[in-house]
């Protein structure tokens, strides 16, 4: 924020790998966070008198833990990985944030680049199983919403759902078109945007 208030694209090593850090160990929390949501969602909508049991305040602190907790560890794992290697196309990030594909860019070390590779492949299967879960809640969610016999309940039930069903398209939209889209409509100015967006 202070290079955009002062139009300077300078910043330091170290708060490069602060924002990487940062920026994993939040986009983590928050998908762990949306998951429980999901998962919020379906023993509430699904099995409304075990809701207490099954989700009482305590396992609500714990799976808050849990979530803040892996997304810190896998923020520092990930961002150790990448800073460890050598950059030898310069350090100019084109980006109004450090982020790992724009670091990847600046690397000359096949052997890392590999190894960093790997790192995103196990973070894509984690997260792939987080997006089915998050799936599977919603079809047994919608499966018991339509089976609801009052139009109030289906529409209470479904009041509760959709906020969350938008963060979550937001979420992923935004994450999968900046990462996963064509080259040919890549340009900078659509980078930025993107990548503010999600």
């Amino acid at each position: 924020m202070a290079n955009s208030l002062w139009d300077t694209k300078d910043i330091s090593y170290q708060g490069c790998a602060s924002q990487v850090l940062f920026l994993i160990s939040f986009f983590d929390a928050e998908y762990s966070l949306i998951t429980i949501m999901a998962c919020d969602r379906y023993v509430a909508i699904c099995k409304p008198l075990h809701y207490g049991t099954l989700l009482g305040s305590r396992a609500c602190a714990q799976m808050a833990a849990a979530a803040w907790g892996s997304g810190f560890l896998h923020g520092v794992l990930n961002t150790a990985n990448t800073f460890s290697l050598p950059l030898c196309q310069g350090n100019a990030v084109d980006q109004f944030f450090c982020e790992i594909p724009q670091i990847l860019k600046l690397s000359c070390s096949d052997s890392d680049y590999h190894r960093e590779h790997a790192v995103i492949g196990f973070s894509l299967c984690v997260f792939f199983c987080c997006f089915v879960f998050i799936l599977l809640s919603y079809v047994q969610i919608f499966r018991a919403v339509f089976r609801m016999p009052s139009e109030h309940g289906r529409h209470k039930a479904s009041s509760t759902c959709l906020p969350h069903l938008d963060v979550v398209s937001l979420f992923l939209s935004t994450i999968m078109f900046a990462h996963l889209k064509p080259t040919s409509i890549s340009s900078q100015s659509l980078d930025l945007v993107v990548s503010f967006l999600y």
